[in-house]
């Protein structure tokens, strides 16, 4: 198995937005293995993060013709360009700060995000990437159009364009083994597209205001491009084959499958991405894979509050590996009591938050379920850096060893992408 990447070093543009015409500086920063994509609204109170994932979805009719994320305190626009990028470079983990509600539309494609993710450069970490293995076929349809997923041990993708009754007048069909350098070379280049008239009733609409003839191949009456030339014959599916993809990756995994899609756009796609996600889930024993909150955690394991020292748990590979994280903050009861006037993080309270992200990750298997976990020992303990309010501290675990009745359970804690504690723990695994 290959492994998780990030970046090397942080990068920053700016540009303006498609649809909103809002200018955003952007900074991309490299993030631990275990986060996702995790977008941060830097310009609001308290910077706001949210993660790309099938659950900050938002419908098409809130944001139609785009793809995007929000939940309360924040929303971010057109994120399918960027998340293409990262799909086809195999980039897992990526901070995202911004200042404004939509990502830049740049020229349009794919191209400059994937100069700008190799300018910052691309490095491996620790942790193993975990597919997501088609095992069925699933097949979903809408006015038309539709998209079936095959099993497949590798990631491809067959589109077929079908303009034949519009005044493009084409049906442009592209299959390709999606990996790096046949996304750089065949997919990433390819810009969004739309008709002249379509464009007008679109800015009367509040839509596509940050568009011109630079970052949108505009076609007129007879099919042809206005002021622009297309970097491929067949560009149009190829910017589809890139939506597709981006839309795709906020299942949360890179995907081992066969994509046939005709006609689809970024409704149909997102449909795909809840399904196949209600699909995952089943399979688990309704325990999600992707990302658990707390209300999952809980399911899991007996701890509450104020003794749960989780607040999520990302990347979970039941009985192998899983990342947790916990916000520390002033409010933290113990503050209260743990040098007051110069609050620090309790390291046993440390220590007992990897062993509850060990935990859920041993008792989330099938034969562990309705267990609990109970310290039998805990050995090579390493306190290296301290712990303070306003840190995230982030949670690995890899099982050592995982039977029946015991677990044996390594972790370490992090902040800011250094080791702040670690140790070796091994707890009895019994029935309630």
């Amino acid at each position: 198995m290959d492994k998780q990447k990030t970046i090397s070093k942080e990068v920053s543009f700016s540009g303006v937005g498609l649809h909103t015409a809002n200018r955003s500086n952007v900074t991309f920063l490299p993030a631990p293995a275990g986060s996702g994509v995790v977008f941060i609204r830097k310009d609001l109170p308290g910077r706001p993060q949210i993660k790309a994932c099938v659950k900050s979805l938002l419908s098409a009719e809130i944001t139609p013709r785009r793809t995007s994320i929000g939940n309360s305190q924040i929303q971010i626009q057109t994120v399918e360009h960027l998340m293409a990028a990262l799909s086809g470079l195999g980039i897992d983990n990526l901070y995202v700060e911004l200042d404004n509600n939509e990502l830049p539309g740049l020229d349009g494609s794919s191209i400059n995000y994937v100069e700008l993710l190799n300018q910052a450069g691309i490095k491996e970490l620790d942790l193993e990437r975990e597919y997501l293995v088609v095992k069925d076929p699933i097949k979903i349809e809408e006015d038309g159009s539709s998209i079936t997923i095959l099993p497949s041990s590798e990631f491809k993708i067959s589109y077929t364009l079908d303009y034949s009754k519009s005044v493009i007048n084409k049906i442009e069909f592209m299959e390709l083994v999606v990996n790096p350098q046949s996304f750089k070379s065949e997919i990433a280049p390819a810009r969004t597209f739309c008709l002249e008239s379509e464009a007008n009733e679109l800015q009367r609409h509040g839509l596509g205001l940050g568009a011109n003839y630079e970052n949108t191949l505009v076609l007129n009456n007879d099919g042809s491009v206005i002021r622009n030339r297309v970097r491929f014959q067949n560009e149009f599916v190829r910017h589809k084959i890139l939506d597709l993809m981006g839309d795709l990756s906020l299942v949360g995994y890179p995907l081992k499958a066969h994509i046939i899609a005709l006609k689809s756009g970024h409704s149909l796609n997102l449909k795909l991405v809840n399904k196949i996600a209600e699909q995952k889930i089943g399979e688990n024993m309704n325990i999600p894979d992707g990302v658990l909150e707390v209300s999952d955690i809980m399911k899991i394991i007996p701890h509450r509050e104020p003794f749960l020292f989780v607040d999520r748990i990302t990347n979970l590979v039941r009985g192998k590996s899983a990342t947790g994280f916990k916000n520390v903050t002033i409010n933290d009861y113990f503050f209260r009591g743990h040098f007051p006037g110069r609050p620090v993080m309790p390291g046993v309270i440390i220590v007992e938050a990897m062993a509850q992200v060990g935990g859920v990750m041993m008792l989330s298997c099938k034969e562990n379920t309705g267990k609990l976990a109970f310290f039998l020992s805990i050995n090579n303990v390493k306190f290296r850096k301290p712990v303070v309010p306003g840190d995230q501290l982030i949670l690995e675990v890899e099982a050592i060893k995982v039977k029946t009745k015991t677990g044996q359970v390594r972790g370490r804690a992090l902040v800011d992408g250094k080791v702040v504690a670690e140790a070796d723990f091994v707890c009895a695994l019994i029935k309630e």
